[in-house]
């Protein structure tokens, strides 16, 4: 039995990117708008406004939000390192992100609710309270949104990421980064419908500013779940990162008949490849010709030998002979040169 010191051989699975500027940043804005919360509700219980009891309550949907961002970076980092997560934990703000995507989406629709039973049956508005509330929201989320900017992206020019030529985003921080922004709109969309109801007696402004806030958060909300969902499904076969693999591997003269490629991380790829070769070389080469793209962080291949040259998937078939029924290239190893060679190089033997 071979003994040998199995650690030396294993990889690290810990593809989590601390992000200790943004998380700092989600922890203060927690506790901003907690204390904004807390103080808005006494307020308006001691002074029996409504204005400020419902902005109150409705921060209070914010500071859920927020906190799980918050105890998503908290729970990444403490279990980076644990065996039972395949590949790290590194989507854990991802998920997070997507579930503050939909709460982003069912406030939104909730806006648009309350608006349009607004239109249908208006209400008397204190606008000189609700100004004031108003302003006081537009300011905490100024703030919120200036201690959260900046932390977020991590751009190294490879363009993996949807929604942008650069960058490898954090996703969780940026679903916290547009509660905030989301806030920060209705309290510019209800400061500009207050002072023109309070002004010039427009009191279907309200309703319709509201209406036009939720259309924008919905657009924000739907474009976080796209880029959420695509990395919780794995959808990343289109991603700029497997043609690179194509072209180191295929450009040696292998061709890949097996190609695998799911995100671990913010701008971290893991892969698995198989191909097919006439001369075949050690996995480890191939996986030293791969290490060129940083962004492939977890690498696995499978080497096939078949007698013969194998042109690439994408140069037609030569011609076929007169008469001859067109059909796919056949690629038919024999049986003993077919079998695979595993990361240890050594040839699997058949059953």
């Amino acid at each position: 039995m071979h003994h040998t010191d199995a650690d030396r051989w294993c990889d690290s699975h810990a593809f989590h990117s601390e992000n200790a500027r943004g998380e700092r940043g989600t922890r203060l804005v927690v506790l901003l708008t907690a204390v904004t919360m807390v103080g808005e509700v006494a307020a308006g219980w001691l002074t029996n406004s409504m204005a400020l009891l419902a902005d109150g309550w409705h921060m209070g949907t914010h500071v859920a939000a927020l906190g799980v961002a918050a105890f998503a970076y908290w729970y990444a980092r403490r279990h980076a390192a644990a065996p039972r997560f395949a590949f790290g934990t590194g989507k854990v703000g991802v998920l997070a992100g997507f579930a503050s995507a939909i709460v982003l989406g069912l406030v939104a629709l909730y806006m648009a609710y309350e608006s349009l039973l607004r239109v249908i049956r208006p209400l008397d508005i204190r606008y000189d309270e609700a100004v004031v509330v108003a302003v006081i929201g537009l300011l905490v989320n100024l703030l919120s949104a200036r201690l959260l900017h900046g932390g977020g992206s991590h751009d190294h020019g490879h363009g993996h990421d949807e929604g942008g030529p650069h960058g490898h985003h954090d996703l969780n921080l940026r679903a916290a980064y547009l509660h905030v922004l989301a806030d920060a709109l209705t309290s510019v969309l209800a400061i500009a419908a207050l002072l023109g109801g309070w002004a010039f007696g427009w009191g279907w402004l309200d309703p319709v500013m509201g209406v036009a806030g939720a259309v924008v958060i919905s657009v924000w909300a739907w474009g976080l779940v796209r880029q959420t969902s695509r990395v919780l499904l794995d959808r990343e076969m289109d991603a700029p990162v497997v043609q690179d693999i194509r072209d180191v591997i295929e450009g040696g003269g292998a061709v890949i008949v097996d190609l695998h490629v799911w995100r671990v991380g913010p701008g971290k790829f893991a892969c698995i490849v198989g191909l097919v070769t006439a001369r075949p070389e050690p996995p480890d080469h191939y996986k030293d010709r791969l290490r060129v793209h940083e962004d492939l962080v977890h690498v696995t291949v499978e080497v096939r030998h078949c007698p013969g040259e194998h042109p690439p998937a994408d140069v037609p078939a030569p011609p076929a002979p007169a008469g001859a029924v067109p059909g796919p290239r056949p690629v038919t190893p024999s049986p003993a040169a077919a079998r695979p060679t595993t990361a240890s190089g050594r040839r699997d033997r058949p059953a």
